[in-house]
């Protein structure tokens, strides 16, 4: 193997860098970047760099690392017989290929005057319009959401949050759960229940007719897969490109990682779309050892977390719909939320500023625990 080539510029494409020559990888390595910037962290751009410029970027040395970094060379296609990705300045070939596009945001109907945040730019530019007594619309009172609204309120600006579901994270955690959190938005003229029509020139338009006026517009309705340029290329694509518990897709020779990915999980017996800066930051690791000849099974417990309204979030586990749904309790309103299967065992599990106590879930997730359903609801005691 004398070349690999990783598509993507974000936290997965630098780590796949440091991981395949940690791993003893000494052919080339050409990465694809289709931002002009090296790879950087993402987490921040809904946190401190809507508040002032922060250093996002990753400290990887791609120099010392012999990488051939390409930035603003986004892939266009990708020919897997021929094992050649389609650039503007021409094909480029490889032996085995990386994947970690990542994934796009879902945008709304209507006028373009809306942002996202995925990238620096769109950080910046909203910052630009966070400022006192703006009139800051934030669409989906989901995880991203309720970040965005965190900083436009501490910048002083009035916001409105249209949130289709019945509650805020309803989508994410289910309505009981969701509703727990309305009493975080009271500063937040939160409409729940209701759809935008679009987005105009001057605010949005609700599915009820209302206008709702606005200085910004914030998209926070979710991302896709960046999958659109794998069109005619033959990989198996389901949500986003399909692989196995190594990361491998449908081709051998071709690997995809981080939010892109559906990956198969020998302990969930199921594929697993993970959309968590965790999963972009471990599966290289896998990627590199099993290139390399070391095959390694990826199957991490998932975790997420989220900083919002002075609190805290971290969700660690999967669950399904339908879980059934316990929630913990303890002195001074402390709560959290625990799920468990049909079979009993521990799937996924909420803590509210608590690492402690995600810390102890992990770990009882891992070791497949069945905790009593009587002692669950008492958030002191023992999840084994």
């Amino acid at each position: 193997m004398n070349r690999i080539v990783i598509v993507g510029g974000g936290l997965s494409g630098a780590r796949a860098c440091e991981s395949l020559r940690a791993h003893g990888f000494v052919g080339e390595i050409v990465l694809l970047a289709a931002e002009d910037h090296l790879p950087y962290d993402r987490p921040p751009l809904t946190k401190g760099a809507l508040k002032a410029d922060v250093d996002t970027q990753l400290r990887t040395d791609y120099e010392a690392l012999k990488v051939d970094v390409r930035i603003g060379s986004p892939a266009l296609g990708l020919d897997a017989k021929a094992k050649k990705v389609r650039t503007a300045a021409g094909p480029v070939d490889y032996d085995a290929l990386i994947i970690a596009t990542g994934s796009v945001p879902i945008m709304l109907p209507g006028s373009a005057r809306q942002l996202a945040v995925r990238t620096v730019e769109d950080a910046r530019a909203l910052r630009e319009h966070l400022r006192a007594d703006a009139k800051v619309v934030l669409v989906g009172a989901s995880w991203i959401g309720a970040e965005v609204a965190t900083a436009a309120l501490a910048a002083g600006a009035q916001v409105t949050c249209i949130e289709f579901g019945p509650a805020p994270l309803s989508n994410a955690l289910g309505e009981e759960i969701g509703k727990r959190f309305v009493e975080w938005w009271t500063s937040v003229d939160l409409r729940l229940g209701v759809g935008v029509h679009e987005v105009t020139d001057s605010g949005v338009t609700l599915d009820n007719g209302e206008e709702i006026a606005a200085d910004v517009v914030v998209a926070g309705v979710g991302v896709r897969p960046d999958t659109d340029w794998l069109s005619g290329s033959g990989l198996e694509i389901d949500r986003g490109i399909v692989v196995d518990e190594y990361l491998r897709t449908s081709d051998p020779h071709v690997y995809a990682v981080g939010d892109v990915a559906v990956r198969w999980s020998p302990r969930s017996k199921k594929k697993l779309h993970v959309e968590h800066w965790d999963e972009a930051r471990t599966g290289p690791d896998a990627i590199a050892r099993t290139l390399l000849g070391d095959s390694m099974i990826h199957d991490p417990i998932p975790y997420f977390w989220s900083d919002q309204f002075g609190h805290k979030i971290q969700y660690v586990g999967h669950h399904e719909a339908s879980d059934t749904v316990v929630v913990r309790s303890g002195p001074d309103s402390k709560w959290a939320v625990a799920w468990i299967d049909d079979n009993g065992t521990l799937t996924a599990h909420l803590s509210i500023d608590s690492p402690r106590l995600m810390i102890a879930a992990r770990a009882a997730i891992a070791a497949g625990a069945r905790p009593d359903p009587g002692s669950l609801r008492d958030i002191d005691r023992s999840l084994t």
